[in-house]
């Protein structure tokens, strides 16, 4: 099943609220969880992660919080879901060839690239500026 798990629900959810912000305004987790509904412990390691992925800055101790590390309309929903979920991935084999034996002779295994291609190219298309109109 292709989906996203709660995540890179709520990992997109906290990159919108940050992207509403003013640019390098710091915003606590705990602000920032309970206005976008989601367990502050949670998206506190979930931001932690995108921190060491160069998406988000982060400041500690008094005046400290998070802030989008590049301008919102050069972070695309594609990066922040691959950030917290890993590549995006139709199907295995599409990542992997070595997992199916058969892709050399599957006749559905261009569709699962063809899949691939459109979700990433659309992903790709839509930045944070845009969600956070």
């Amino acid at each position: 099943m292709m989906g996203l798990t709660r995540k890179g629900e709520y990992a997109i959810r906290g990159m919108v609220y940050l992207a509403r912000q003013e640019p390098g305004k710091l915003i606590l987790v705990n602000e920032i969880a309970e206005t976008v509904d989601v367990p502050q412990s949670f998206l506190a390691k979930i931001f932690q992660g995108l921190t060491r992925l160069g998406l988000v800055r982060s400041s500690r101790g008094a005046g400290g919080g998070f802030a989008l590390a590049k301008p919102a309309a050069e972070i695309s929903l594609r990066e922040v879901i691959e950030a917290v979920e890993g590549p995006i991935c139709a199907n295995r084999c599409v990542i992997d060839a070595s997992f199916c034996d058969r892709s050399g002779d599957c006749t559905v295994h261009p569709v699962w690239h063809r899949v691939q291609n459109q979700v990433r190219s659309i992903l790709d298309g839509v930045s944070l500026a845009e969600l956070s109109k």
